[in-house]
């Protein structure tokens, strides 16, 4: 039990750690909102090495504490949707057949983006926000695919 928190709280800690520096060394990709995503290698990795309900946690906190620190209440509402979306979509793929890290990590990685910018348009109580979806998912392919791989590697150095 013990050893299980500690791990949940290093996977937290780190996972703060990437979310504060994505905060101050932005990244400009031309679209408003989009990020790499660093902190979901650490929910990525995390669906390998723990069980649902403990990555699911250390995802939350991370999302909670993120936002009080780093954002504000619109960030927590578009990244709790986004989070929680993605966290199904890739807990559901893990277990199919074909499906690798990576592919697991870009499918959460488009889902998250679909889980923000559906709040977004009820949070504007407009559509047009809809027309970022095909820059979103695009982003979300190119960063859940980095995500995966470098999770990818991670595993199979703690699997060492």
């Amino acid at each position: 039990m013990g050893k299980k928190v500690a791990t949940c709280a290093v996977l937290v800690a780190l996972a703060m750690i990437f979310s504060y520096i994505e905060a101050i060394l932005p990244i400009p990709f031309g679209v408003p909102g989009v990020k790499l995503g660093l902190a979901n290698l650490v929910v990525v990795t995390g669906f390998y090495i723990l069980r649902p309900g403990e990555v699911f946690l250390v995802s939350a906190v991370r999302i909670l504490l993120s936002s009080l620190l780093f954002g504000n209440a619109l960030s927590l509402l578009y990244s709790l949707a986004g989070g929680i979306l993605s966290f199904f979509v890739m807990l559901g793929l893990k277990h199919v057949k074909g499906f690798s890290v990576a592919g697991v990590s870009l499918a959460g990685g488009v889902a998250h983006n679909i889980g923000q910018i559906a709040v977004a348009a009820w949070v504007v109580k407009n559509t047009a926000v809809l027309y970022y979806l095909p820059a979103l998912t695009a982003a979300g392919v190119a960063a859940g695919l980095l995500m995966g791989i470098l999770a990818s590697r991670v595993l199979a150095v703690l699997r060492r």
